[in-house]
């Protein structure tokens, strides 16, 4: 529990949780402080009409008192609400705020490990659980405490020796209460873990729902996320169980010492030391603190739950990224060098895994508007270079320029606003086709994307969409055919206008007829432009004017077409097969 508390604890100082709304929590205690001594009032307005008496004319005056009382009441309570609930709202939406910031800026590294379905689960089901503990929990927290302390206040000057026993007794029970609520902060953790094994799973088919239903599946993966629920339900009924227990445990021992206490105070009235009003309030008193207990005991719970999803929170707000180096460079940005791309014997290993090296010694040089090729079998090292040119990852050794600097030396922003991709799985977001398009530059007029889906040869099937350029092209673009969808990518690049493209075969998912109008298209863009082109496809190969050659992460060979067709080597293998 100490470790969960003291994430908890450092969050708030560390990110200023109190000090940024000090008007908000100011105006909130100050509420719940007015509650609880309204509430705390109650029990003196009732003394004051028992010893009265009802009947009496006084009580009059009296029960007007308890009207304007409960008036009071309510218009502090309403408020307090109002402002401890706007605070959970505050503060559940500043964590997903920074969460989401931070996860964006990881590396590819990071994601190896943590699928995106539980940092969903963490920014949905674990700032739920923030938002009870801001909103709720914290505010009756802190009015149970008031209640208790002045409820035993109010006790000790209404009758100090069984204020006395009754505090005693109560201290009593407070260690084995300690001791329970430890093992429900455990259950707490592990229930959640197992909520974000559901909602990562849940993603994984639904993002492949047309794999799984190609492959009658349905069934097998509704099992599977069967168990997972049932794996998950199985451990919340541990933690409710247990929380339960220490609800009812705690209850009925407070209520057993109040109840002891009350039998001793009845006979104090009996004996002439206590009047009945007295023994009114001091009941009164002794059920405030009994409830008092009660929500304590609940909110304690919903602290524990709350200290372990903060745990997980933080952990995921100051993971720092991988890729930071060098982003703070002020240096100038020139793209005037005679050579775009330098690799220096480079070598790298995926931190997954560490012992198998996905390139080894590379080095080539790509001359500024020159357009060059890859060439491997499947495994080769091509989309790892790819990755390490975007700074992805960093390169075990070896060095890598971009224009005749380090890559480590850009600022990755630069650095990457410097390139444009195309990949073979072309990612389209959930919007319009406009929208979809000016993602390569932000503040690219209507008139740009035109001219950019024009060049690359989607105008016309855009066009004719219900909604032209504003047609919603749906989830991962379900709406467009794969070729479509390849061409909204060129689009993208071509729109982004960076010196550098690179593209992973982006006429792979093209017919013959589209690969040839891309293939147009990009024999427009690419001259005076520096490209690598991963290449499956000979008609993608020859335009190059240049071939470089990947066997098992090295370079084996690079040339022109007709040059390493002569040398009888593994291009000339791949040739022969006609790259299919």
């Amino acid at each position: 529990m100490a470790t969960n508390l003291s994430s908890l604890l450092g969050w708030l100082r560390e990110y200023q949780v109190l000090s940024r709304y000090k008007k908000q929590w100011s105006l909130a205690a100050l509420f719940l402080v007015l509650a609880a001594a309204a509430t705390l009032t109650v029990p003196l307005a009732f003394r004051g009409l028992v010893d009265a008496g009802i009947t009496s004319e006084a009580s009059d005056l009296k029960f007007i008192y308890l009207l304007v009382l409960a008036i009071v009441l309510a218009v502090v309570t309403a408020s307090r609400f109002y402002m401890m609930s706007w605070l959970g709202e505050r503060v559940v939406a500043d964590i997903r705020q920074r969460v989401f910031k931070n996860v964006l800026r990881q590396s590819p590294v990071y994601f190896e490990t943590l699928q995106t379905g539980e940092v969903l689960s963490r920014l949905t089901s674990d700032t739920t659980v923030i938002q009870t503990l801001v909103g709720s929990s914290i505010s009756i927290a802190l009015r149970s405490a008031l209640m208790l302390l002045g409820g035993m206040a109010m006790m000790l000057v209404t009758s100090a020796w069984l204020a006395s026993v009754m505090i005693v007794l109560l201290l009593l029970i407070v260690l084995p209460l300690w001791a329970m609520g430890r093992r429900v902060r455990k259950m707490s953790r592990a229930s959640q873990d197992k909520v974000a094994d559901t909602s990562a799973l849940a993603g994984e088919v639904l993002n492949a729902v047309t794999t799984v239903q190609a492959f009658v599946r349905e069934a097998y993966e509704q099992k599977r996320f069967d168990a997972a629920v049932e794996t998950a339900f199985s451990e919340a009924k541990k933690r409710i169980t247990a929380r339960a227990l220490l609800t009812a445990l705690t209850i009925t021992m407070a209520f057993a010492v109040i109840v002891f206490v009350l039998w001793m105070g009845a006979r104090q009235v009996t004996a002439g030391a206590m009047s009945i009003g007295e023994l009114t309030q001091f009941v009164l008193y002794a059920v405030f603190i009994a409830g008092s207990i009660g929500a304590l005991s609940e909110t304690f719970g919903d602290l524990q739950r709350a200290a372990g999803a903060m745990e997980r929170l933080v952990e995921l707000m100051q993971e720092a990224p991988l890729s930071a180096g060098g982003a703070q460079s002020q240096q100038p940005v020139f793209f005037n060098s005679k050579d775009a791309i330098v690799l220096k014997e480079v070598t790298f290993t995926y931190p997954s895994r560490p012992d198998f090296l996905a390139m080894h010694g590379v080095s080539f040089v790509v001359p500024q508007g020159a357009r060059y090729a890859l060439v491997g079998t499947s495994g080769a090292g091509k989309s790892t270079l790819f990755s390490l040119l975007l700074r992805f990852y960093e390169p075990r050794s070896g060095q890598i320029e971009i224009f005749a600097r380090d890559a480590s030396e850009w600022p990755v922003d630069d650095l990457r606003n410097s390139i444009g991709i195309v990949s073979q799985e072309p990612v389209i977001f959930a919007t319009s086709a406009l929208e979809n398009i000016r993602y390569g530059r932000l503040d690219a007029s209507d008139d740009e994307v035109i001219a950019a889906a024009q060049t690359a040869h989607a105008h016309g099937f855009i066009s004719a969409l219900p909604k032209g350029y504003d047609s919603f092209l749906g989830e991962r673009g379900v709406r467009l055919s794969g070729g479509q969808k390849q061409r909204i990518s060129i689009a993208r690049a071509i729109l982004k206008n960076p010196p550098i493209l690179l593209l992973d075969e982006a006429t792979s998912a093209l017919d013959a007829e589209s690969e040839r109008e891309v293939q147009m298209a990009l024999d427009t863009v690419l001259p005076g432009r520096t490209s690598l082109t991963i290449a499956h496809r000979l008609s993608t190969v020859m335009r190059a004017d240049h071939i470089i050659v990947l066997g098992d992460g090295a370079v084996v060979e690079q040339g022109t077409h007709e040059t390493l067709l002569t040398q009888g080597g593994l291009y000339a293998r791949l040739a022969k097969l006609q790259f299919t």
